[in-house]
């Protein structure tokens, strides 16, 4: 299957900025094969994907529809999900590594496409899935792919693209969630190893994981010049998977306390350079928030045509639910809001691969999804009355799942102080004297 799909797509083309009514397109610059004349743009109407891009997500649809949904109640209620099983599946089809190196088994295209599939998986009808998936495809691997030996790559880059390992990120402690820069799990060289100690948390596929791409402190020195990425198996000695969190959403997505306890790995297993690890993981975040915010346009708007479909037919004063004006008119207006959040995080994407910092555009997307998830699925599920309070449907099940998107990934306030800091509005601190 994917070396099908390698055929369907064709190989990475070079993108040039079109701008059209004041928005960013993106148009193939190769020429047109049958008229041998100037290129016309490729692109759909959302002015990013081309029907080539199309074409990748009708085929994982098709997976999804035959392999996921049909056992995800299923899942629900066992609150887990067989992730070896399913990345298998996903890996077999060429799904895990749509932008990473074509040597370690990846599609070598660019972010167009994987943001693609991303968007794509948003199709499952369990947002736990689809988180799972993006920790593994946008999370713990696009550091080792760009800055792992090739050594490394081999080792735990090739077997999670190949859907035979389940990954995990390993960033957040219990007294440093949302603040990177105070984790106290450190790393101590020696004789040609790093002995790991400390403690991490919330740490989605941790109770599954094969291997933990974790954040530690390799030094004594500033906090963003003293952390490190090391790639650590998680049958090494030491490594304790103390509990999984009992949660009251994203139930089919086991969430994980670890321990490490001594726990020696080869110094060879660091991703990239020693002191590094702080500007690798802010490159993780950029990609991995993207893909959080795009992920989540499909269940937004399966919320909507979920509601709009049960107030069309149900009944209240001799009349359907929908034909209120109040309903009808808040249900467009969060499509509206959808829309325009799907329209600021094509942006991103385009400035992304156009090598663009993209820190302030990916929190704003990060910030306006966990908003959004909270408005549409509360609104959404008001208008189901009784049967909202229910587990019987989708749109309850998003108004527990997403209500996480506020906080997990960083919080809906580190966005703003991000946002703050790049906008210049941060008050100025004194300096001690």
């Amino acid at each position: 299957m994917a070396s099908r799909l390698a055929a369907l797509i064709s190989k990475p083309q070079r993108w040039r900025v079109c701008r059209l009514a004041g928005t960013v397109r993106y148009r193939s610059t190769k020429q047109s094969v049958a008229t041998g004349g100037s290129s016309q743009s490729d692109c759909t109407e959302d002015g990013l994907f081309t029907e080539e891009h199309l074409q990748l997500r009708s085929s994982l649809n098709k997976l999804i529809e035959k392999e996921i949904n049909p056992y995800v109640d299923e899942w629900e209620e066992a609150k887990s999900f067989p992730a070896h099983e399913v990345f298998k599946k996903l890996g077999n089809a060429g799904f895990l590594g749509v932008d990473k190196p074509t040597e370690y088994g990846g599609l070598g295209l660019d972010m167009t496409y994987s943001m693609a599939v991303t968007e794509e998986l948003g199709s499952i009808n369990s947002a736990g899935v689809p988180g799972a998936i993006g920790v593994q495809t946008d999370m713990a691997t696009p550091a080792l792919a760009k800055y792992g030996s090739d050594e490394l790559k081999r080792q735990f880059l090739e077997p999670s693209i190949k859907g035979d390992v389940v990954s995990c990120i390993g960033i957040s402690e219990p007294s440093s969630a949302s603040d990177v820069t105070s984790i106290q799990t450190k790393a101590v060289k020696k004789n040609g190893d790093y002995i790991i100690n400390g403690s991490k948390l919330w740490i989605t596929n941790g109770m599954k994981a094969d291997w933990i791409c974790l954040l530690v402190n390799t030094s004594q020195g500033e906090a963003h010049q003293n952390k490190s990425l090391i790639c650590v198996p998680m049958d090494t000695k030491g490594v304790i998977r103390a509990r999984n969190i009992d949660k009251i959403g994203l139930w089919t997505q086991e969430t994980a306390e670890l321990f490490f306890e001594d726990v020696r790995v080869p110094q060879k297993y660091l991703i990239g350079e020693e002191g590094m690890g702080f500007n690798y993981q802010m490159m993780q975040f950029q990609q991995g928030r993207l893909s959080i915010a795009i992920s989540l346009l499909v269940p937004l708007q399966k919320c909507i045509r979920e509601t709009a479909k049960y107030t069309s037919e149900r009944k209240a004063f001799g009349q359907p639910i929908l034909n209120n004006q109040s309903v009808h008119f808040r249900l467009a207006e969060l499509e509206t809001e959808i829309e325009l959040l799907r329209a600021l995080i094509y942006r991103c994407i385009g400035m992304y691969i156009n090598g663009k910092d993209v820190t302030k555009f990916a929190s704003m997307c990060k910030l306006k999804v966990g908003r959004l998830c909270r408005e549409v699925t509360d609104s959404c599920l008001q208008y189901w009355g009784g049967m909202g309070f229910t587990t019987d449907n989708y749109v309850s099940r998003m108004y527990r799942d997403l209500r996480a998107i506020s906080i997990a990934g960083g919080a809906d306030e580190v966005m703003l102080t991000i946002l703050s800091r790049y906008l210049g509005l941060l008050p100025k601190v004194p300096k001690k004297k």
